[in-house]
């Protein structure tokens, strides 16, 4: 389908350092806005955005050279401009006082926007201690009170009254709000889409916030996205997003020092070296980084993170024996003064040849919120574009019908640290391979092969 629909995006976690951060860049790049730093003059950007701000070869001229173009410009995609916004948060703080509180933007660019956040105010949302660190509770001032089933029928309401107000053809409901703990997959409760709703109906404890937003999401027909690490899509929740015919995709936003992970680890295991040690060190100031000072919202992230590595050692058995793994060692500090930028630290030891031991130490200060945004920007867009893409054989019947994309979006691998996939398929952490899949798909869409960068014509001396 050619037709771009008007797209809405409800952020759960709206007020967070992301929501507030994401709002501020659609607006600052609607309004095309500019501002002074000590640095000099500086202007709205999509930097980081796969989709705003990255090209992809397209061909070559007839002399050789290649031509890229960006990606944006491929197929009809959703202008960031036309993108309405909402959503829901714990804390009842309107749109600008969360931007300040975030830290995150230049205060020249914040007196730019404030006039246009301070309206913004997001809706209640669902707040359960027992999923979240108890340090979260005294931000905990705007929640949806009742049973699980009144809670879940609101929310309902609320996707469908801003798709009304706002004449949406679409709406996308993108979890940025803290992580939760693991939820247990019980038999009976949350392992079918029947028995989730039935557990909703009873009020069932183990049923999480996130959850909750993704049952919400698919009764409603909308895509979800779960942005934090923890198990949203409980094998109910999956299973009801696959008979609602909706789009789910995650989990945990790929941003910093996990991207350059898949990168690094790539490099070495694809060059014959063999990583035997991976220490990974964080601090951070952020409310993200409070949540996280928590065990059980610890381990959430610390197994999003670790699993980054698994298909890179699996793919190399002259390296690693059947089993055989790195040592790998994640800490995250929560540090107050350092706020938004987070420090990341990585030792990767290295065994080489005859004995040798190669180890490169990285220092990597990343600016969380502002690595984040563009990333829920490309996961909205794609995920919106893939709802709109269908397949059918080359050699099928006429009468065969067009068929989408599964359920479970693994086409947006490229932007999480976990990324979901359909099960029994296999699960890919290379990034390069990861956004060759993307590329390839869109050229696809166009009638082009697949880039392979074989470049034979430039190999070969053929006599003309």
């Amino acid at each position: 389908m050619m037709k771009v629909p008007k797209l809405g995006l409800m952020l759960v976690g709206w007020g967070g350092n992301n929501g507030s951060t994401t709002t501020a860049g659609l607006l600052a790049n609607k309004l095309k806005l500019s501002w002074k730093t000590k640095e000099g003059l500086k202007t709205a950007n999509w930097y980081g955005s796969l989709t705003q701000a990255s090209t992809v070869k397209l061909g070559r001229r007839i002399r050789g050279e290649d031509v890229y173009v960006p990606i944006s410009s491929m197929l009809p995609m959703v202008n960031p401009d036309n993108i309405e916004i909402d959503g829901w948060d714990i804390s009842d703080v309107n749109l600008a006082e969360a931007m300040t509180r975030a830290k995150v933007l230049d205060v020249n660019l914040q007196v730019q926007l404030r006039p246009y956040m301070t309206h913004m105010r997001p809706r209640k949302s669902i707040y359960y201690p027992d999923f979240i660190a108890p340090n979260q509770g005294k931000r905990a001032n705007n929640i949806i009170m009742g049973t699980k089933s009144e809670q879940l029928n609101l929310i309902r309401k609320d996707i469908k009254q801003f798709k009304t107000a706002k004449g949406l053809d679409q709406v996308i409901v993108l979890w940025t709000a803290n992580t939760e703990r693991f939820s247990e997959i019980i038999t009976g409760v949350n392992d079918t889409a029947d028995n989730l709703l039935k557990s909703i109906e009873e009020d069932h404890s183990e049923i999480s916030p996130s959850t909750m937003f993704a049952v919400a999401a698919a009764l409603e027909g909308c895509t979800y996205i779960n942005g934090s690490p923890q198990n949203t899509f409980v094998p109910g929740a999956l299973e009801l997003a696959e008979k609602q015919k909706t789009f789910v995709g995650g989990d945990d936003f790929k941003s910093g020092q996990t991207k350059l992970k898949s990168v690094l680890m790539d490099f070495l295991v694809s060059a014959g070296i063999k990583p035997v040690s991976i220490v990974s060190y964080n601090h951070l100031g952020n409310n993200d980084g409070y949540n996280l000072s928590a065990p059980q919202q610890f381990r959430s992230k610390e197994i999003s993170k670790s699993n980054v590595v698994d298909d890179m050692v699996e793919s190399n058995k002259i390296l690693y024996k059947p089993g055989e793994k790195p040592d790998h060692c994640i800490v995250i500090k929560y540090v107050p003064y350092v706020g938004d930028t987070k420090r990341a630290m990585d030792e990767y030891t290295s065994e080489i040849m005859l004995g040798g031991h190669n180890t490169i130490v990285i220092h990597n200060t990343c600016e969380d919120s502002l690595l984040a945004t563009p990333i829920i920007l490309d996961l909205v867009i794609l995920a919106e574009l893939c709802s709109r893409i269908t397949f059918k054989r080359a050699d099928a019947d006429d009468d065969e019908e067009f068929t989408g994309f599964h359920s479970i979006l693994s086409i947006l691998s490229y932007l999480c640290k976990a990324p979901l996939v359909p099960h029994g398929t296999p699960v890919i952490n290379a990034l390069f391979r990861q956004r060759a899949a993307i590329e390839n798909i869109l050229r696809a869409c166009l009638s082009l092969p697949p880039e392979n960068n074989m470049l034979l014509e430039h190999k070969v001396d053929f006599k003309i």
